[in-house]
């Protein structure tokens, strides 16, 4: 690890909060529409950064930095627990599925290339 590996880090960092903030501030009203999408761009991205095999600046740009600040567990779990047990539930299993879709499908298409 270099000092310039951790700047990646916190620039990367400081760009995926700043872009959750707006896509939150915007796009979440009575169902967290801007988390939901943040982190399934979150999970797609760094699915595509991982097939393509990034050197160790890129990864930590992007993968560690950027979509480490532009994805969020902490907002998920609140909002989660702040739509109640059913809705809740839903919204829950609805993120983590397509997540993991997402992540699936950014890997699959940065292996094509």
């Amino acid at each position: 690890m270099t000092g310039v590996t951790v700047l990646l880090v916190a620039v990367g960092g400081a760009l995926g909060s700043a872009l959750r903030y707006v896509a939150a501030s915007v796009l979440d009203a009575r169902w967290p529409r801007g988390t939901l999408a943040v982190n399934l761009a979150g999970s797609a991205l760094l699915g595509l950064l991982v097939a393509r095999g990034p050197g160790d600046a890129a990864y930590a740009l992007v993968g560690v930095g950027f979509c480490g600040g532009l994805t969020t567990w902490s907002a998920f779990a609140v909002q989660t627990h702040r739509l109640g047990p059913r809705p809740g539930a839903a919204y829950a299993v609805a993120t983590l599925g397509l997540a993991l879709a997402a992540c699936a499908l950014g890997f699959w298409v940065g292996a094509q290339a």
